[in-house]
């Protein structure tokens, strides 16, 4: 599979531009399949300068040294450095809704500064991209503010969205799951993909009064012991046949969705894809080989189904005795 899409991508031109802001490390695994064909945009305002490199597996890999702000703010916006680097936002942590669970020590502000911010819009205008092909947000309470604030030229086409929207205040005036949800599929977006992430209802004092009765009973022992409640989610949206339809979308945004589609796993809606460009474009060699893929992935997926069963099988079906 990993050989017909990097085929398929080649086809595409130009390639995919893939933005990860809120990165953690590396770039999305889910992206390494496209990646000798994509252009790849971070951010980490800890480094000194832009950082640009065709390194990385990338065509063209960039890292920009600032933090994404939904509007223009003088070139600086307030960070708030929190305990974990993970929880750290340009909003500050709603530390009073927080104390009801027990991670709200993650969240505890150790600095705050002013760092240099920039808005989506003029990393792509500086880097004279041609657009933004895949967002993937991880901004701590921002993402949906940030994909809105983009011009409607370049946020219309977008085909694939990430974010990771909080289920309960973790900070103040933060953009929540279910306002996020309304208003992406709203705008010509499907729910492809969701994790939930959980975290331990308890005020972390209750747990320490009660641990000089029962030495059992710490902050550690109940974090590993108690099941967690739905804290966050990790989302994923794909654009709508109809939306492409409505919008105009070109030969290439309905082929490359396909291909994200194909990446997602998501091999039945790539079909439907598949049908819709047929009926604007009609057919050509690059929709059969996408069309294709799918069927594959459709076959594999059911020989792994069978697989398993019969694992489960010979698991549970005992041999008569000798």
């Amino acid at each position: 599979m990993d050989k017909n899409i990097s085929e398929l991508v080649r086809d595409i031109v130009p390639g995919p531009v893939l933005v990860d802001i809120g990165a953690s490390g590396d770039p999305p695994k889910i992206w390494g399949r496209i990646a000798p064909q994509s252009v790849f945009v971070g951010f980490d305002p800890d480094l000194r300068e832009m950082r640009e490199t065709t390194g990385e597996g990338f065509a063209r890999s960039v890292i920009v040294n600032e933090a994404v702000v939904a509007y223009k703010g003088g070139g600086q916006a307030e960070f708030h450095f929190t305990k974990s680097p993970y929880c750290s936002s340009t909003l500050p942590p709603d530390t009073e809704a927080l104390s009801d669970y027990l991670f709200s020590d993650l969240f505890e502000v150790e600095a705050t500064k002013m760092v240099p911010a920039v808005t989506l819009a003029e990393v792509v205008a500086r880097l004279s991209l041609p657009g933004i092909d895949w967002l993937k947000a991880d901004t701590q309470g921002t993402d949906l503010r940030i994909f809105t604030s983009l011009p409607e030229e370049i946020r219309s086409r977008v085909l694939a969205l990430d974010i990771e929207p909080g289920l309960i205040d973790a900070y103040r005036g933060e953009d929540l799951m279910v306002d996020s949800h309304r208003h992406l599929t709203g705008d010509g977006f499907w729910l492809s993909e969701m994790n939930v992430g959980v975290a331990v209802r308890a005020r972390r004092t209750t747990i320490r009064d009660l641990t000089p009765a029962d030495p059992k009973v710490t902050l550690s022992t109940v974090q590993k012991a108690v099941r967690g409640s739905p804290a966050y989610c990790e989302l994923r949206y794909l654009r709508t046949p109809a939306w492409l339809a409505r919008s105009g979308a070109t030969r290439r945004e309905y082929l490359l969705l396909g291909v994200f589609a194909l990446l997602d796993r998501k091999y039945a809606f790539v079909l439907d894809l598949c049908a819709d460009y047929g009926k604007s474009f009609g057919e050509d060699a690059v929709s059969r080989r996408l069309r294709d893929a799918a069927i594959r992935g459709i076959k594999k997926g059911l020989r792994e189904r069978r697989s398993i069963s019969r694992k489960i099988r010979r698991l549970f079906i005992r041999k008569p005795d000798a």
